[in-house]
C-alpha cells in the first residue's frame, strides 16, 4: 500500500513510520505545520509542531530512507481547532482541542489530502488498535468491519481522542503502535533503529498554549470581561475577568473574596455566558448520573446489534478518565439534545442518552467528549450537551 506517515517529530510517529516501512508499504513522511510562528508551539516538553520538531521529523525520515515533506495546515488549524477552542469556552462549555485536532486536521484535512494524492492510508503514532473481523451482513453473508480498540498501554491509550474519527475514516487509518504495551518498548525500538528521537521528552498540554497558561491565552484572544462570581443562592462572593476562563468542576484560581460559611471547598458548578456569571457551590453539586450528548457518531455494526434501544456499556468523559458502567441509547432527540443549549446555539445531529448505573461522575461539562466502550472496543462518541442528577430533576 501507499502510506502517508504523519511525523510530528516525536518518537511515537517516527517508530510508527519505521514499522510501516518494515511492513513493506510504500511510505512517504509528512510533517504538519500548524502555526505561522512555529517557535511558539513548544516550551520544553510542552506543546508540539515547532521548527525543532520539523527538523527531528526530517532526520527520522532520512534514517528510514523515505521522502519527507512539510504541509502547511496552519490556516485550517486556526480556523477549526483554535476557533472551536475559543468559541466553546466563550459559550461556557469545556472543549477538548486534541479531539477537534483529530477530527478536523489528522482525520479530515490530512487524510483527505492523502486520499486525493493516491495514498491508501495514513499511519500515525497513536496508541490504539484496529481490529478487523467478520459479522453477518444484511444479505446473510459475511461482512468485514473495522473496530477501534484501546491500546494495551493503559497509560498512553488514545482511543478516547480517536473515537471522533468514525468508521469511514478509520478504514483509511493505520496505528502501527497498537500492540505496544509500554512507551519504553517504543523508545527501545527507536534506539535500535538509530532514530535520534528515542529519548526525546513527550509533549503534553495544549499545543497552541505551549506555556500552559490557558487562562492567559483566552484573555489575549477574548479580552477582559469583568463579572461576578456568585454562590448557588445568588450572593456575590468574588469577581473575575471573564467567565469564559472557568470550567465546571474547577476549584483553583476562583479568586473568592471570602470562604464558604461552612468552611468547605467550593467549585465551579455552572458558567453562565449570557450574564457573564460564574456560579460556585459544594462538591456534591458536581455529581451527575445522567448525560445527554449531541452530534453522536457510531462505529460500524454497533447499533444494528442493539435493536431494543437501551444497552449496557461503559462511558468515559476524559482522555485518561476511568470508564464507568452505564445504560446507553441512540436517539434523534431527547433531554438536552434538541433546541438551544445554554449558550443559545441550536443543538443538532443524532443524540445520545446515558444513565450511569454505578457511582455518579463529577464535573461533567457541556462540550466534553463522551466515548462509549464495551470492554476495549469503542462503540461510539458524542459531545456532552447536558449532565445532571436525575434525583435533583425530580
Amino acid at each position: 500500500m501507499r502510506v502517508l506517515a504523519a511525523m510530528s517529530g516525536g518518537v511515537d510517529s517516527a517508530v510508527a513510520a519505521a514499522l510501516a516501512v518494515e511492513a513493506g508499504h510504500d511510505v512517504v513522511g509528512v510533517h504538519m505545520a500548524l502555526s505561522r510562528d512555529r517557535d511558539q508551539f513548544r516550551t520544553g516538553s510542552r506543546g508540539c509542531c515547532s521548527i525543532e520538531d520539523a527538523g527531528d521529523a526530517r532526520r527520522a525520515a532520512d534514517v528510514l530512507g523515505i521522502p519527507y515533506y512539510v504541509w502547511d495546515l496552519s490556516e485550517r488549524f486556526e480556523d477549526t481547532v483554535v476557533a472551536d477552542f475559543l468559541s466553546e469556552y466563550e459559550a461556557g462549555r469545556t472543549p477538548n482541542p486534541c479531539v477537534r485536532c483529530n477530527e478536523h486536521i489528522k482525520f479530515e484535512a490530512l487524510l483527505d489530502k492523502a486520499t486525493a494524492l493516491g495514498f491508501d492510508a495514513v499511519a500515525t503514532g497513536h496508541y490504539a488498535q484496529i481490529v478487523t473481523r467478520e459479522v453477518p451482513g444484511a444479505d446473510g453473508g459475511p461482512r468485514t468491519v473495522r473496530e477501534l480498540h484501546r491500546s494495551p498501554n493503559d497509560a498512553k491509550d488514545q482511543s478516547y481522542v480517536l473515537a471522533v474519527a468514525g468508521p469511514e475514516r478509520l478504514a483509511r487509518a493505520m496505528f502501527p503502535l497498537g500492540g505496544f504495551a509500554s512507551k519504553d518498548e517504543v523508545r527501545a525500538e527507536a534506539a535500535r533503529r538509530g532514530l535520534s528521537v528515542s529519548a526525546k521528552p513527550d509533549s503534553y498540554d495544549i499545543c497552541f498554549v505551549a506555556d500552559g497558561d490557558t487562562r492567559g491565552f483566552l484573555q489575549s484572544r477574548l479580552g477582559s470581561r469583568p463579572g461576578e462570581v456568585v454562590d448557588v443562592d445568588g450572593a456575590v462572593v468574588g469577581e473575575h475577568d471573564g467567565a469564559y476562563a472557568f470550567t465546571v468542576g474547577q476549584r483553583k484560581g476562583l479568586g473568592l473574596g471570602r470562604p464558604a460559611a461552612d468552611g468547605r471547598a467550593r467549585y465551579v458548578v455552572d458558567v453562565q455566558p449570557a450574564t457573564n456569571t460564574v456560579v460556585v457551590g459544594p462538591a456534591e453539586l458536581l455529581s451527575v448520573d445522567r448525560i445527554a450528548g449531541e452530534k453522536a457518531l457510531w462505529f460500524d455494526g454497533v447499533l444494528e446489534h442493539e435493536p431494543d434501544g437501551w444497552f449496557e456499556a461503559e462511558v468515559q468523559v476524559r482522555a485518561h478518565g476511568a470508564p464507568v458502567p452505564a445504560r446507553v441509547r441512540a436517539a434523534e432527540g431527547g433531554p438536552g439534545t434538541s433546541g438551544p443549549d445554554a449558550s443559545g446555539a441550536d443543538v443538532t445531529g443524532p443524540a445520545l442518552e446515558i444513565e450511569l448505573t454505578g457511582a455518579p461522575l463529577r464535573g461533567v461539562a457541556a462540550g466534553q467528549s463522551v466515548v462509549v466502550y464495551r470492554g476495549t472496543r469503542v462503540l461510539g462518541q458524542a459531545t456532552v450537551s447536558r449532565a445532571w442528577r436525575a434525583a435533583a430533576a425530580r
